[in-house]
């Protein structure tokens, strides 16, 4: 695999959880535990199947996820969060809290996760 040059330490945060939905998946997968691909696309409920399954694989091949296929009829495949992942969480509480904290009346929750 190639290496991607990058010009400081916050770049390779945000390249590997930048991005529409990356940090919500990684916060529900520690707080929630495993999840089928179905269950994750309901959380991500404003992004297509296609930009949910290249999140995935950026978070799988980045290490902060795992996936498991399980050899079954019809196939089952399972997310769960790896140890690297786990590893964020406190960034993950702080943007929760952030978000929490500056809401003001530009927006409105739809799908509140933070608890």
């Amino acid at each position: 695999m190639d290496k991607i040059i990058v010009g400081t330490e916050i770049e390779i945060t945000l390249k590997m959880i930048g991005g529409k939905c990356k940090p919500l998946i990684l916060y529900v997968l520690i707080e929630e535990g495993s999840k089928r691909f179905k269950e994750l696309l309901v959380i991500a409920n404003q992004i297509s199947q296609k930009t949910l399954t290249n999140q995935l694989r950026e978070l799988e091949r980045d290490g902060l996820i795992d996936r498991k296929a399980f050899p079954e009829i019809p196939p089952r495949v399972e997310y769960s969060i790896t140890p690297k992942g786990k590893s964020l969480y406190p960034i993950l509480e702080l943007m929760c809290q952030w978000g929490e904290e500056n809401i003001g009346d530009r927006f409105e929750l739809s799908n509140p996760q933070c608890t």
